[in-house]
């Protein structure tokens, strides 16, 4: 994400007014490798590639250990022992209101690209020695960054391959050309969106817990079908040197217990009133209540994640401006937190 200040100006922003002449090129796009190589600005479709398999345990079951668990129905899960602790902590550290951290401005949420058979591949230069080794990446060379191509943040970049249902997340991404063109990335991870098998605890990802970053955000497309079914990425101040599966990875500062470790899932309590919001912002409420957030990244306090698409109303998804972080509860997972 951007820094603090920024980030805060920019959702803001694209919660409080809608943006006009917004250009098409670095939202979520297509490039399929078409015969006369077009992008098509907007939410690119991901075809029929699931983002991870649809959860087999019943709603009431408590979070599942694995990726799957990004499409587990939590909304009668039992609540956890230590939720007034972990939000009397979360509110301790500033910031009691949900932020919807994407919209239609270029720089707010993060873009993606959807690619096809046909996309050329480029190697990809880790600088992290600890990421897996794999094939070249079909990672198109002017491939949308967070915050645009001159920003020194984060530098997320998100590719799907459609064709193979494959997910390519980069962090700190920088293409570099010239006789041997490559991307070069601090970390990341290549996803397969069929799977949910659970990898290897300690393996990195884009992402401070760990986690797939695409499968938790929220995607214009699913709120124009009327319905979201699975939980979104949220960043937290001041999380905990800990972590609870699905999360591999710790990036806390404190040991102490009522701090949020990676991994935590909360959800926004069934008996909060959201019959008085309508049209997108309705449908995102209602996904936190049935699928809600897990904890994913340090950050700003209640900042949950969503794609840069031009076709957000962003008046309408400020209505989420309303929800306060004591409208959520913390819901028991099927593993402790578990220290790194």
């Amino acid at each position: 994400m951007p820094g603090k200040s920024g980030k805060l100006v920019a959702t803001l922003a694209a919660a409080l007014a809608v943006a006009v002449g917004v250009a098409l090129l670095g939202f979520g796009t297509t490039a399929d490798g078409a015969k006369h190589g077009k992008r098509r600005g907007g939410g690119a479709s991901i075809a029929g590639c699931p983002v991870f398999p649809k959860a087999k345990a019943p709603p009431g079951a408590p979070s599942l250990p694995n990726e799957s668990a990004w499409r587990q129905d939590i909304s009668h899960a039992p609540v956890d022992p230590r939720s007034n602790a972990y939000l009397a902590y979360i509110a301790s550290h500033g910031g009691d209101q949900l932020v919807p951290y994407f919209g239609s401005t270029r720089r707010s949420g993060f873009p993606y690209t959807v690619v096809g058979r046909h996309q050329k591949r480029f190697p990809i230069h880790w600088i992290d020695q600890q990421v897996e080794r794999g094939p070249h990446a079909p990672i198109p060379a002017n491939a949308p960054i967070e915050a645009g191509q001159d920003d020194d943040g984060d530098r997320h970049v998100i590719t799907v391959d459609r064709t193979r249902c494959k997910l390519f997340e980069l962090f700190r991404a920088f293409f570099v050309p010239g006789a041997s063109p490559h991307w070069d990335a601090l970390g990341g991870r290549v996803w397969n969106l069929r799977s949910s098998k659970p990898r290897s605890r300690g393996q990195g990802s884009a992402d401070a817990a760990g986690l797939p970053m695409f499968a938790g955000l929220v995607r214009f497309d699913e709120v124009r079908r009327g319905a979201i079914r699975h939980a979104f990425r949220v960043s937290l101040t001041g999380t905990q040197t800990a972590r609870i599966l699905p999360a591999l990875t710790c990036a806390g500062q404190t040991t102490d217990p009522s701090a949020p470790p990676m991994g935590l899932r909360l959800r926004l309590k069934g008996s909060f009133d959201i019959s008085g919001m309508s049209g997108q912002a309705r449908v995102i409420a209602q996904a936190l209540k049935n699928y809600g957030l897990i904890v994913a990244d340090n950050g700003e306090n209640w900042f949950f994640s969503g794609t840069s698409d031009p076709r957000w109303d962003d008046e309408n998804v400020g209505q989420l401006l309303q929800i306060p972080g004591s409208a959520f509860e913390v819901v028991q997972s099927a593993t402790p937190p578990q220290p790194c």
